[in-house]
């Protein structure tokens, strides 16, 4: 067999890191809109800090808002949603097909949902902003190369477990990065598997769906996830009076004391084929929910099966929450922001790692290592500058994704083409630092009669903080890159 020739064996090298260095990306800007997701409850708040909140609203003025808004709508819509206040989210959101308001107490319409840049964060992580079956195949794939590369790094490690308090400060750069590297995957495994895992699955069971359904079901995902979610009864588009959303939440707090209801959900409205679930909050459960069903005639009929249903359904209900940290109130959503800001500095310095052996094995690879400092610092600075586009209204909602991906890759364009500009990383942090600060304070002086409000409060604090972070590191800032 011929051997093959050093410059065909440099070019497949070279192939091989820049696919590594997509997949790191990819997983990296994954992890860091995941960590900004946990809080977007939060973040929603704080983006349209005008909007009326409230702890409860009466059956009688959610049915009242449900039958201004279908009379102001232009088209049949399909399906009909109410977001009923929770602890985090205390505001009362009617959606349709085309559009979301909110309310006040008393039913009454008061303005369109307003959180883009909050929206444009989760599409990134659900989608990375790519058509929906696409990007969701494509974060399910990642999710599985997560796993399979913290459970291989486990393999790879025998005494990582042996060593998982020990340091080598004195030593190489890379054995300090290796040990912190290390130490962090081990402290962290059971975090980052498990959102690894169920990231996993949220994705590949969503595809999985579309090609069952096209195989055998005629395209009709809804029969697909039948067996866990429930049936729909047959259309029938004849009109009808709207269903009684009163009766059923009368129903729910007469019957399910212990029970929050989260959302009421109508399926093709005021039609004789309508019918209506109420998604109620179990209390000390891992589950998203359970769903309450209720015939046109408002009958309650049977709960599909999330709470008390089978191990598989209870498992799936389970995912949700378990992946975003929707569940246990603000510690958990702390913790997993920490553990999410651990898992980016594991993916980073791992892929840092493997460029600092490849310095001392082969020599350093400046365009390479430019990229991924483009990549690490990079990312937050467009999130940060499509933040301040988004609260000044200059960019509007449609060209976030845009202008995120542009920033981004401008900024891995300069990294690659001017490999000997050393100071890429800490521009990037700078002016990650002073665009927050800006974007933080123009929406602070937009709202300043609005901030009576704990959570824009809240949130305007914690990103003060985090630009001051960017701007005064109160530590020596880790070589994770140039």
């Amino acid at each position: 067999m011929e051997k093959a020739s050093p410059k065909f064996v440099t070019r497949a090298l070279s192939g091989h890191s820049a696919l590594g260095l997509a997949a790191s990306a990819f997983l990296y800007i994954l992890t860091v809109s995941g960590t900004i997701s946990v809080f977007n409850h939060e973040l929603q708040r704080w983006e349209q800090p005008r909007a009326p909140e409230l702890a409860f609203i009466s059956p009688k003025a959610a049915e009242r808002a449900a039958i201004s808004m279908l009379a102001i709508e232009d088209t049949p819509t399909s399906h009909f949603f109410i977001q009923l206040p929770t602890d985090d989210l205390p505001r009362v959101v009617l959606t349709t097909d085309t559009r979301a308001v909110l309310t006040d107490g008393t039913g009454t319409i008061v303005t369109e949902e307003a959180h883009p840049w909050t929206q444009f964060v989760l599409d990134l992580h659900y989608y990375l902003h790519l058509p929906e079956k696409i990007g969701l195949t494509v974060v399910g794939m990642l999710g599985v190369l997560l796993l399979g590369s913290s459970i291989s790094g486990f393999l790879a490690h025998p005494s990582i477990f042996r060593d998982a308090f020990a340091f080598r400060f004195s030593g190489s750069e890379r054995l300090a990065q290796a040990d912190l590297h290390n130490r962090l995957s081990v402290w962290t495994s059971p975090f980052h598997i498990s959102i690894a895992l169920t990231g996993a699955v949220l994705g590949l069971t969503t595809i999985t769906a579309f090609a069952i359904a096209t195989l055998d079901h005629e395209g009709n995902t809804e029969a697909v996830f039948a067996p866990v979610f429930g049936e729909e009864p047959e259309k029938n588009d004849e009109p009808a009076p709207l269903a009684g959303i009163a009766r059923a939440l009368t129903h729910m707090q007469a019957t399910h004391q212990d029970i929050v209801s989260n959302y009421v959900i109508m399926h093709e409205p005021k039609t004789k084929g309508q019918h209506l679930q109420v998604l109620g909050i179990h209390p000390r459960r891992l589950i998203f929910g359970e769903y309450y069903n209720f015939d046109q005639e408002e009958k309650f009929v049977r709960s599909v099966g999330m709470a008390d249903g089978k191990i598989s359904q209870q498992v799936i209900a389970s995912i949700y929450p378990l992946h975003f940290g929707s569940f246990g109130g603000l510690p958990v959503k702390t913790a997993y922001t920490l553990f999410g800001v651990a898992l980016a500095y594991i993916i980073s310095s791992g892929f840092r790692i493997y460029l600092l052996k490849r310095r001392e094995k082969s020599g350093a690879a400046p365009q390479l290592e430019g990229a991924w400092t483009s990549i690490v610092w990079g990312t937050p600075f467009a999130l940060s500058f499509a933040m301040l586009g988004s609260v000044t209204g200059t960019i509007p909602a449609s060209a976030l994704p845009a202008v995120f991906w542009f920033s981004l890759g401008l900024a891995l364009f300069i990294a690659i083409t001017a490999p000997q500009w050393k100071l890429l990383g800490l521009w990037l942090r700078r002016g990650t630092g002073v665009v927050l600060l800006i974007a933080t304070f123009a929406h602070l002086f937009a709202y300043k009669e609005n901030f009576t409000s704990p959570a824009a409060t809240s949130m305007t604090i914690l990103f003060l903080a985090i630009a001051l972070a960017f701007l005064i590191p109160l530590v020596k800032v880790p070589s994770t890159t140039r």
